[in-house]
């Protein structure tokens, strides 16, 4: 009967420890409609023409971070990678991707709304989009992308 006693008191005191441990005050929650996000110009390292919001984190910092990324029809991200994960959804319209140094739009992948990609830390990969379309990053911060072709990169007064 002791040795009963005592299994229950330890879990009694493991699961009050736990709810010691989540009422922290560091939980994080974001809970936000589609109308409340903010747009504005994507950053200088994206091609003028798209719109970027960020939705949750800081990019500029370590940690995770969501961000949403507007493209007009004939939209172009040139061939690049990142220094983590980026895991990609399309909201809406349709975006393409390819792996590779060359942006080759008859060897890549068209993915609708719903569409779900992971591009892993360090590969090279392009997109673009011919009708239009949001698609929603989530990576660990800080956000940089460095293009295959120096020449590539629009905050370098490369293409346009």
């Amino acid at each position: 009967m002791n040795t009963k006693l005592l299994r229950i008191g330890c879990l009694a005191l493991l699961g009050l420890a736990g709810a010691a441990a989540a009422d922290t005050g560091t939980e994080h929650h974001v809970l936000t409609s589609a109308a409340a996000v903010k747009w504005g110009p994507a950053p200088p390292v994206l091609s003028p023409g798209a719109q970027f919001a960020v939705v949750d984190g800081d990019p500029a910092a370590k940690g995770l971070v969501t961000v949403r990324i507007k493209m007009p029809a004939g939209y172009q991200i040139a061939p690049h990678w990142h220094p983590t994960d980026e895991h990609i959804t399309v909201l809406s319209g349709s975006f393409s991707f390819g792996m590779g140094d060359t942006l080759d739009m008859e060897h890549g992948k068209t993915l609708k709304a719903g569409g779900y990609a992971v591009a892993p830390a360090t590969m090279h990969h392009y997109a673009w989009t011919k009708t239009g379309a949001i698609i929603q990053v989530h990576m660990n911060g800080p956000f940089a992308l460095t293009y295959v072709n120096p020449a590539d990169d629009p905050s370098h007064g490369g293409k346009k």
